[in-house]
């Protein structure tokens, strides 16, 4: 799919490691027009087609309706790390904040096409005993019937961070350790974060012509990445 016009694009989440990536990727894509960054506190960068907006509660977007007008497609990568925050904390996070933020894009900008950074074993039936699946789960349910266009759905599975940083918890901690050597046998079951969000943006920008919800796994992100590479190379 190529973009032939300039698109607007919302990035949510950009302070964290994913949606970093998605907006240094946007910044200087020749198919974004714009890049509108909702972001809790400052970024660290500047640049002409950004437009950065603080905003605190996202329990309540209300404030985000005029910034949200008249965009052509979000790339949402706000969450958070199980045991990183209470049960509650979680839930409001990944479930609530998601339905409050669409319900206004979605008032502000009704064509909009919808990337959300969701994760491996994501269950939208609800029966996981595993909080994160079942929260990430109900979300994937609320944007699908949100009545956007297009929604896109991202699924990976162990994110590499690509640049160092402080890792959440141990097995975190391990498992950038053991990735050079765990990509080998298991390729399925990882993904760069660079390029991650060079998938979601990308499939944002370039919505079909025909109204469509997608899915996509680790190995269906990895797909878009070997072809991507295959189109640059």
């Amino acid at each position: 799919m190529t973009p032939t016009t300039q698109k607007s694009l919302v990035i949510v989440g950009a302070t964290g490691m994913v949606g970093g990536y998605a907006l240094r990727y946007a910044l200087g894509h020749s198919a974004v027009k714009s890049v509108t960054a909702i972001v809790r506190r400052k970024l660290a960068i500047s640049h002409p087609k950004l437009n950065e907006v603080i905003h605190q509660d996202f329990a309540n977007c209300s404030a985000l309706a005029k910034p949200l007008a008249d965009q052509d497609a979000a790339v949402f990568c706000l969450g958070a790390y199980t045991g990183a925050v209470s049960d509650e904390e979680l839930r409001s996070i990944t479930v609530d904040y998601t339905i409050e933020f669409a319900a206004v894009l979605h008032r502000s900008s009704p064509r909009a096409a919808f990337s959300f950074l969701s994760g491996r074993g994501a269950d939208p039936t609800g029966r996981s005993r595993t909080s994160f699946a079942r929260y990430k789960g109900q979300a994937e349910n609320a944007l699908l019937a949100a009545g956007f266009p297009w929604v896109y759905i991202f699924r990976p599975a162990y994110i590499y961070p690509v640049d160092p940083r402080r890792e959440p918890n141990f097995g975190y901690r391990l498992l950038r350790a053991i990735y050079p050597v765990f990509r080998v046998p298991f390729p399925n079951l990882v993904i760069r974060a660079d390029e991650l969000s060079q998938a979601m943006v990308n499939v944002a920008i370039s919505k079909t012509e025909e109204h469509e919800s997608r899915i996509f796994e680790n190995h269906d992100i990895r797909g878009m990445v070997d072809s991507l590479h295959r189109s640059s190379g």
